[in-house]
């Protein structure tokens, strides 16, 4: 029995396989640059034919979906009802769902008698309460038009929960963590007995935390000001906080690793504002939570980088606070929920 895990782009796709029985990865695949210039492989069904896979020995198909709005707060069995409903929420995340949904419609038109799972970015965010997740703008923005702070990476934040419960010996229901999933993108997330109750992302994946070109947290004035007082048309004002800010716009970079290997002013402020940025959510979820069991880092940077894990921790209020690195595995944690939801 096995499960394959689907991780659409607009120009690749990912996949892994499982064995349902013991969990173990027993396949990876990726292939990029579908439809681009030169590519010979010209469609994601062109990209799904030529992964050696044996359909016939899968018994579902997870798919990682980034946004999963208010509809979906639990991962969902796909079906025509359930993807009609899942194209409404296009407009929340327009980089990822659209990419998303040509994954599951691919591999639905390809292998149609197999069960199909949608696992949700948004979905171990679900739990956050209305003081959390509400901003305070006025009600008719959340009621009319689901403005609220959503939440992103929640496989990640949800499978490294559950490790360090495990490996702290504790109770699921009883850990109090802050997660951390420290990559080019980047988040954090308060974990009160196992659920999550807050998170650096909001709306979109661009609020919160300093990442590899992404401005995380700035006054909502400076986009208008962008606008009216530099010109900056809407697309312009998107690339510079999504594209151009973050590491990339403070020093020129958006790869830490080359970044701690430099010697200049740029570099080290480029570090020293993640880091900062970093440490002010771990101390405000620290006041939220009362009492934490761990801080766990996770992600490219967050496990594989003792200088930043060491920079992060340079504070008194976390010397007596455990810490743990533990390794990310988002395809491992949709397989879980495919047998979960298909119960096998």
């Amino acid at each position: 029995m096995q499960v394959a895990v689907f991780n659409a782009g607009s120009s690749s796709l990912k996949c892994k396989l499982f064995s349902l029985e013991s969990m173990e990865c027993i396949g990876s695949f990726f292939i990029e640059h579908i439809g681009e210039e030169g590519s010979k492989v010209q469609n994601h069904e062109e990209a799904l034919q030529s992964l050696d896979i044996d359909f016939s020995k899968l018994d579902a198909i997870g798919h990682r979906v980034v946004h999963g709005g208010e509809f979906f707060t639990k991962s969902t069995l796909i079906d025509d009802a359930m993807l009609e409903k899942l194209e409404t929420l296009n407009s929340l995340a327009p980089l990822h769902n659209p990419a998303n949904i040509l994954g599951i419609k691919t591999a639905k038109k390809y292998a149609p008698n197999i069960p199909q799972v949608a696992v949700f970015d948004t979905a171990f965010h679900a739990t956050m309460p209305k003081e959390a997740y509400l901003y305070a703008l006025s009600q008719e923005m959340y009621e009319k038009h689901a403005i609220r702070r959503y939440g992103f990476h929640g496989t990640s934040h949800a499978y490294i929960t559950k490790m360090a419960a495990k490996t702290l010996e504790k109770d699921l229901n009883e850990i109090h963590l802050v997660t951390l999933h420290l990559g080019n993108g980047a988040s954090a997330c308060a974990v009160q007995n196992g659920k999550s109750i807050d998170t650096s992302m909001g709306f979109t994946p661009l609020e919160g935390l300093v990442m590899g070109s992404r401005s995380g947290d700035i006054d909502p004035a400076i986009v208008l000001y962008m606008q009216n007082e530099l010109g900056m048309s809407k697309e312009d004002v998107n690339q510079e906080l999504n594209k151009r800010s973050g590491l990339l716009g403070i020093c020129g970079d958006n790869d830490l690793r080359e970044i701690i290997k430099r010697d200049d002013a740029e570099a080290k402020l480029a570090i020293d504002m993640m880091v900062r940025r970093i440490q002010k959510y771990i101390g405000s979820y620290m006041a939220l939570l009362g009492e934490i069991d761990a801080i766990v880092f996770s992600g490219g940077i967050g496990e594989n980088s003792q200088y930043i894990r060491e920079r992060v921790l340079d504070s008194k209020m976390f010397e007596n606070i455990k810490s743990l690195v533990i390794k990310t595995e988002e395809e491992l944690e949709i397989a879980l929920e495919c047998k979960k939801v298909l119960q096998v």
